[in-house]
């Protein structure tokens, strides 16, 4: 809930749910993921966050605000995970198709980390980070940078001597989209892109490209926009 650029923002309205409620929902389309958890803070401005969860029937476990790392860590051990699937609660066009590919190349080539963001090819906002236990706790004992705790996976790609990573890439190169809530401007572009779909409980990612090629102005919404850096925590 303490977003610095959009505050709430999970719990804002997108086409009568919220943006929380948009990424468990496109997360339980996915064939491959196992138990769903929400991983937020014990500080008291997100127990809506927790009623949320509970009103989505929803897994949800509380930890350290600032380390994010432990606090995955945490969670995964309560919930006795073997591997972890990463996707952030900002991202309500998370694509289930985009996110069984990247959980079965890790399945299929037993790395220690893969995912679609070491080479970028999907728009931002499709992030899909799949680890080991292993990796994970490997990581919160050895990261030590700010950024590193903050933002959970930064340490496993910054070190590929030391862990085996897979990148998962698709066919074209449409990294430079913006799918991800940061802004309200992000926000009205997601806003938008609902109220375009027939259903906006089911439509997958290409549906929303072909709706851009159509209509690219829409990406004006926020293609201005830009991300904060890594080191920004």
């Amino acid at each position: 809930m303490g977003s610095s650029r959009l505050p709430g923002k999970v719990l804002l309205d997108v086409a009568g749910a919220t943006v929380l409620a948009r990424v468990v929902q496109r997360l339980k389309r996915a064939e491959l993921t196992g138990e769903i958890v929400v991983a937020t803070t014990c500080d008291p401005s997100n127990d809506v966050i927790v009623n949320e969860c509970d009103r989505l029937g929803v897994n949800v476990f509380r930890g350290d605000e600032k380390d994010v790392l432990d606090r995955y860590y945490c969670a995964a051990r309560a919930f006795e995970a073997d591997a972890i699937v990463r996707v952030t609660s900002d991202c309500p066009l998370i694509e289930p198709e985009i996110v069984d590919k990247v959980i079965r190349a890790f399945l299929e080539q037993k790395p220690d980390y893969a995912s679609n963001t070491l080479q970028r090819t999907y728009p931002r906002g499709l992030d899909t980070e799949v680890m080991t236990w292993k990796a994970l706790a490997r990581t919160r004992t050895a990261a030590q940078l700010f950024y590193q705790r903050s933002h959970v996976t930064a340490y496993i790609y910054e070190h590929p001597d030391q862990f085996r990573l897979v990148s998962v890439t698709g066919s074209e190169d449409y990294s430079w989209h913006r799918w991800t809530v940061d802004t309200p401007e992000d926000l009205t572009f997601i806003r938008t892109i609902y109220e375009h779909m027939r259903d906006p409980d089911d439509f997958g990612w290409r549906e929303v490209m072909s709706l851009l090629d159509r209509k690219p102005a829409l990406l004006e919404l926020n293609s201005h926009i830009t991300q904060k850096a890594l080191q920004e925590g």
